[in-house]
């Protein structure tokens, strides 16, 4: 087992949900592999609910390129999974590669990071059901209509599933989530 670690993402994919995460992996000696639709560049953007809004306003951040297509995912080959927030998984969350992939995750139990709007691909994915998260107010119904349980924390931790609110929450669930990754590469280097 490598010590790959896939993150994923499309247009619109939140900047700081995706950047902090990429960078976190590599200071704790990950490869991270974005995955995307297609091998590309990807823009992503800035969310925020501005002073005087009731919404959120997006504003382009930085891009990213995808180094894999959903399609060329073999997950067996990765140590876990950053599921990242933003718009882009409310469109990418379609595809049967990515439900496919978001599915090996789940069921061998591999750590699984989510955020935001991330908890739009799981949820598609039919594998929230009779999972505690945390999740952006606005995404509380696409959790629980596929039978998932909201919990507004910065960090949840149900099982492989550590999961975050927003980019804000970024200090108080990624932690957990390297922990389990560096538990999943110490038993990977046991069995070796």
């Amino acid at each position: 087992m490598s010590h790959d670690v896939l993150i994923i993402v499309g247009d619109a994919v939140e900047t700081l949900d995706t950047l902090y995460p990429y960078y976190r992996l590599i200071e704790g000696g990950y490869r991270p592999v974005v995955a995307a639709p297609e091998v590309g560049t990807y823009q992503m953007v800035m969310h925020e609910i501005k002073p005087g809004w009731t919404i959120t306003k997006e504003w382009e951040g930085y891009t990213i390129k995808a180094e894999v297509a959903f399609r060329d995912v073999d997950p067996s080959q990765y140590l876990g999974i950053m599921f990242s927030g933003g718009r882009a998984p409310e469109y990418i969350r379609y595809d049967p590669d990515l439900v496919r992939i978001t599915k090996h995750f789940f069921a061998e139990n591999k750590p699984i990071a989510c955020v935001c709007h991330g908890v739009e691909i799981p949820a598609y994915a039919d594998c929230v059901k009779g999972r505690k998260m945390a999740t952006v107010a606005k995404c509380k119904f696409d959790l629980e209509v596929a039978g998932g349980t909201f919990v507004d924390e910065s960090c949840v931790i149900d099982g492989n599933l550590i999961s975050g609110r927003t980019y804000h929450d970024n200090g108080h669930y990624l932690g957990p989530w390297m922990k389990l990754l560096d538990e999943a590469r110490e038993q990977a280097a046991a069995t070796v």
